[in-house]
């Protein structure tokens, strides 16, 4: 299981993740808003709101919205070392 650790918002729907196994990528979500749950999302302050949750290992938004970690980890484009230093 990929679990998430980490989670900072980038840009419009783009977020950076870092996972337990050290991997750091970018998973945009811009594609994946949509049904009841996530069109909340599309907002982009709300979006912002996300966080972690340890006890599901992924990240969630207050209205009961998140995505599987191993789902996160498929999409997600990884990091570059620089970018990731820099951030």
């Amino acid at each position: 299981m990929h679990c998430v650790q980490a989670v900072i918002y980038l840009r419009v729907y783009l977020l950076r993740l870092t996972f337990a196994d050290g991997m750091v990528k970018d998973v945009d979500l811009a594609p994946y808003l949509n049904g009841a749950i996530f069109t909340p999302l599309c907002d982009l302050d709300y979006f912002k709101t996300v966080r972690v949750n340890p006890d599901v290992d992924t990240i969630v938004w207050d209205n009961g919205a998140d995505f599987a970690p191993e789902f996160l980890y498929e999409i997600g484009q990884p990091t570059p070392i620089e970018e990731t230093v820099s951030t």
